[in-house]
């Protein structure tokens, strides 16, 4: 029996309690479902986040939904002999061409999807009994194997689900912190914790459990680049890469909605190391605001090589108050020389990931937003691995050179 690890509310992230709760109350599982699923301990855990974090009233309880129906029952009148003769090889003779068609799917099942598939049907079949009468002696005359064969695979199967089960649960545990955490990356996190897997087998297995992670799309324009103010050249577009950190920072600002309206935070990210230097999120796009960000990346700098700043042309980082900063600590500014996203990938690619990974759930205010957002950084500076990193995080990464 595998020892239990006692968990307590600060194991649990925001995001991840706000994305259950959000599932509850949209009725894709009951709290109890919740509770089984990630491994949620206490059985009041998944009600008290309910009554904190959710939007609907739960006073009276959850309803069922769940209605079984009535069986059905039929009864059988007297017949003469000749009747039942007649009525018994008309069962039989469907008997044989239901066993027939039956043959002939379990043959295609084995064609199209292996040998295993059909092997776990049949023993479930032996094991629950379902066929009266069938013994195990008759299940392997028919499926032209030795007893000590059927038992053999029995215990290979239970070795199976065991070594499932551990790797589940290692990948729910992951989750917790990290929801939308990819199946490459927790590939290499089982890879480390000595949990061996294949890739191809994760993937199966989490497809299996339903946790593969699906696709978000959303759009929303942040950037405001027909005004008046200077536009720089884009000083990364002859194909500039950065051999250190703090050598190149991109910027880019993000939207995130809450219940009380949108707010908007403004990302300094290092494009050597993948690393969030600096943020700062308000609920408006002002330079004032935006540039919070930039001055909280300077003062934790610790690099004295030559900076470029690469962004949009919007009216933020064309700014004068915002040029000041530049010329004040000697940053080069380089921006895109037009509408394309691509020549500002990096940053929108660290957009999308904070947005698709770790800010899942919309927030009730500016406040928890906030709160949100620095649980969710510090995630992906520490806790990510990165594949364009050689699966190391942008931390250890950034820590590298200046240890």
């Amino acid at each position: 029996m595998k020892p239990i690890t006692k968990r307590t509310q600060r194991d649990y992230s925001l995001a991840f309690k706000l994305q259950l709760v959000d599932q509850v109350e949209k009725g894709e599982i009951t709290y109890k479902q919740a509770q089984d699923r990630y491994g949620i301990q206490g059985c009041s855990t998944v009600l008290v986040w309910l009554r904190k974090h959710g939007r609907l009233d739960w006073s009276n309880g959850t309803p069922d939904t769940f209605y079984r129906g009535s069986a059905m029952t039929q009864s059988s009148e007297q017949q003469t002999p000749e009747q039942r003769i007649k009525i018994l090889e008309k069962e039989l003779e469907e008997a044989r061409l239901k066993s027939d068609f039956f043959e002939a799917v379990v043959k295609v099942m084995d064609r199209d999807f292996g040998g295993s598939f059909v092997k776990k049907a049949q023993s479930r079949v032996i094991k629950e009994k379902t066929v009266k009468n069938l013994t195990v002696t008759i299940a392997c005359r028919f499926m032209q194997i030795s007893r000590q064969a059927y038992y053999k695979r029995l215990d290979r199967t239970e070795e199976r689900k065991k070594a499932d089960s551990a790797i589940i649960d290692a990948v729910k545990s992951e989750r917790v912190l990290q929801p939308r955490l990819g199946g490459r990356k927790l590939h290499f996190i089982l890879k480390q914790k000595q949990m061996v897997i294949g890739r191809d087998r994760l993937f199966s297995l989490l497809k299996e459990h339903q946790l593969l992670v699906p696709n978000k799309r959303a759009y929303h324009r942040t950037t405001l680049s027909h005004h008046r103010f200077y536009r720089h050249p884009n000083l990364i577009k002859s194909g500039f890469i950065p051999t250190q950190p703090e050598q190149l920072w991109v910027a880019d600002i993000t939207y995130l909605s809450t219940h009380e309206g949108d707010t908007y935070l403004s990302l300094i990210t290092d494009a050597y190391s993948r690393k969030i230097v600096g943020y700062h999120l308000d609920n408006n796009m002002k330079t004032s605001s935006v540039k919070k960000s930039l001055v909280q990346a300077l003062k934790k700098r610790t690099s004295t090589t030559s900076l470029i700043h690469h962004s949009d042309r919007g009216i933020q980082y064309c700014s004068s108050e915002y040029q000041e900063i530049h010329k004040e600590h000697n940053i080069q500014c380089s921006m895109t020389d037009g509408y394309d996203c691509y020549q500002n990938a990096l940053a929108e690619r660290i957009n999308g990931i904070l947005k698709m990974e770790y800010l899942l759930i919309k927030p009730s205010n500016l406040e928890q937003t906030r709160k949100l957002v620095e649980e969710s950084i510090q995630l992906y500076n520490e806790k990510r691995p990165h594949l364009s990193l050689n699966y190391k995080t942008p931390d250890e990464v950034h820590r590298a050179f200046y240890a």
